[in-house]
Parts: structure tokens; sequence; C-alpha cells
């Protein structure tokens, strides 16, 4: 069965766009219901705002969980500075150096957007002697809003507060030959592979093996996505990101299933069946360690609950940065969640 990598691109262009930064899920789940809709699904909550998208399987005894979470890095506002620049601190893995120069989006508390930029304290070489040798952190990055502003109650008058949420511009880019670059790859990407596959189904009047959840978080990149999961669920799998490093096998080509994360190696039973599933079905996959990582799916077991877990997904450059993939790893990462789900 093909995923249809057209939709799947238009989904992901939606997604990516759509400011997601921890904990900031206001402009999501209206789109994650949105998209569900189309397909002929409904949403359901818990009460940390995780999204659920429930398919109902052949054989109800058993549910598994595909988890891709919808939060992204973001900063949030913590001071105004006299001259009316931001102060921030970050929200998920923010490396200053690299947001340093990135155009911004500061969302008030009562709805009100106003776009800035990132910039460092001794922002040019013209001016300051060091602003090439700066550390970049958050006491030395700050918000430029792009507004007529002398001081901070200039802002202050604009309605921007301590604990604003503030969202970065994901520039997003597609090369002819089929490369994606861009912010919020993680885990946009992982995000349009679930409703490929939710689309693929649909339309083939096909019923996953199990009763299958698909869960959105939005507190993962903080470390707390999947600590809570749904009694019923079994099994959980995480579809995120990989990682290239010196150690790795993995491409941007292909799809990564992650034997052993920072903290924990993945179940041995489970992770088995997808490097068998991925080699059935003729995809493209490596298996790899991963350093300096954590997913729902290891969330869900420190969290207690009674699951098996596992996770996969295309690797990417730059993690945490402007991320590259090529759209072969995105399809061969959606086949191998389409093939785990229909029992393949």
């Amino acid at each position: 069965m093909k995923i249809d990598m057209s939709y799947l691109v238009d989904v992901m262009k939606t997604l990516i766009a759509t400011p997601s930064p921890v904990g900031y899920y206001e402009k999501m789940k209206p789109v994650i219901e949105k998209l569900a809709a189309e397909l002929g699904f409904g949403v359901t909550y818990d009460n940390r705002d995780t999204a659920y998208l429930t398919v109902p399987g052949k054989d109800p005894s058993k549910t598994v969980c595909i988890s891709a979470h919808a939060d992204t890095l973001g900063l949030m506002v913590r001071g105004i500075n006299a001259d009316g620049t931001l102060r921030t601190r970050a929200l998920g893995g923010i490396n200053f150096a690299n947001v340093e120069g990135e155009n911004v989006t500061v969302h008030t508390r009562s709805g009100k957007t106003y776009t800035g930029m990132l910039v460092c304290a001794h922002h040019s070489a013209h001016a300051y002697d060091d602003a090439k040798t700066m550390e970049r952190n958050d006491n030395t990055v700050f918000v430029l809003l792009d507004e007529d502003v002398k001081n901070a109650n200039d802002v202050r008058a604009l309605g921007v507060r301590n604990g604003d949420y503030i969202s970065i511009d994901p520039r997003f880019t597609e090369t002819e030959n089929g490369y994606i670059k861009c912010r919020f790859l993680d885990n946009k990407a992982a995000m349009a592979c679930a409703f490929a596959t939710v689309k693929a189904m649909a339309e083939e009047g096909l019923k996953p093996q199990y009763n299958t959840v698909f869960a959105f978080s939005f507190y993962e990149e903080i470390g707390f996505g999947g600590v809570v999961v749904p009694s019923e669920v079994s099994e959980y799998v995480a579809v995120d990101i990989a990682i290239l490093g010196p150690d790795s096998d993995g491409s941007e080509q292909a799809v990564t299933i992650c034997a052993k994360d920072a903290s924990m190696p993945y179940d041995y039973d489970l992770t088995n069946r997808l490097i068998d599933t991925a080699e059935r079905i003729g995809c493209n996959y490596a298996v790899d360690l991963f350093y300096r990582y954590g997913s729902d799916a290891g969330q869900a077991i420190k969290g207690g609950n009674n699951v098996r877990a596992a996770a996969f997904g295309m690797a990417v450059y730059s993690s945490h940065g402007v991320e590259r993939v090529h759209l072969t790893g995105i399809e061969h990462t959606a086949r191998l969640m389409l093939a785990y789900v229909l029992g393949e």
C-alpha cells in the first residue's frame, strides 16, 4: 500500500507553519481536529491536552499507541529590558547560538501577536569589539520587537507581559531533489506520517490489526509528553526524529529504529518486530543508539505505565536547529508506521 506523499508534504507544511512551542496548544489543536475530521475521525483530549485520534482495529482485545509529539522548541518572555528588548527563557533544548537572527512571533495572553527577531546584545561587529566572540545564551540574546518601542513602558503598553509565548520562524524549504530544510521537522514530520497512515487505511477501507491510538502530546521537549498513557494501551511506539552522529548507521534516506536512548534500551521483542517488519516490506532502515535523546516512549516507561515501548523515525541533520531530511526518509518512516499498525 502506497503512502500519499503529496498529502503528507502538504500536511507537514501546515503543521510546521502552526506555532506550537512547548505547552502552547491553542493554535495546533484546531489544526489536528480539522485534519482528523477530513479523514472521518474525531479527536479527544486528556487533562494535559494530549490529542488522541483513535482508529478501531480488527481485534479490539489489544490497544497500541503511536505517539508523534506536537510541541516544538520555543521561548517565553521573562522580562523587559530598559531599551524595550525582551529577555527570554528557553522552552526545550534551544541553542542560542543557532537562533540568533531568526524571526519570531510573540503570542500575548490576550491574543495579540507581535513579530520580532532574536539579536545578540552586541549584535554588530561594526559597533562592538566582541560581537563575534560574546557567548550566545539567554542573558545575551534578546527579542527585538518590530514595533516603535523605546523603553519597557512602551512594550507593556502593547500588552506584552512576562509569561507570553514566543515561536520561532521555521523557514521551510523544499529542494527540487527532495530535501526538506526547516526548523521543527522535530516533530511535525512524524505527525504528518501519522495522518498519512490514517488516510491510507481510510481510503482502502482497512482497519489496523488492533485498536490504534495516535497521540499528539505538547510536552515532549521538556521530558514528560508520554508520562500519562491511556490505561488500555499495551504497546507504545514513539515516532520522532532520529539522530545522525559519529556512531550512526542511519541516513536521511532511511528510517532509523532506536534500540536505546540516553536512559534505557527499548523493548527487545517490540524492537525486533519493527526490524522484521522493515525488512519484510523492503524499507531502507538502520538500527541506532541515541546518546543524548529521549522520547515519549521512554517517558511512558518512566511514568510507570505497563507498556512495551519502542521508537523509530526519520534521521535528520542538525537536530534542534534548522534540520534537514530527505523525503525518502520520511516516506520510509510512514511506510513502517503503516505496516506496524496493519500488523504486516
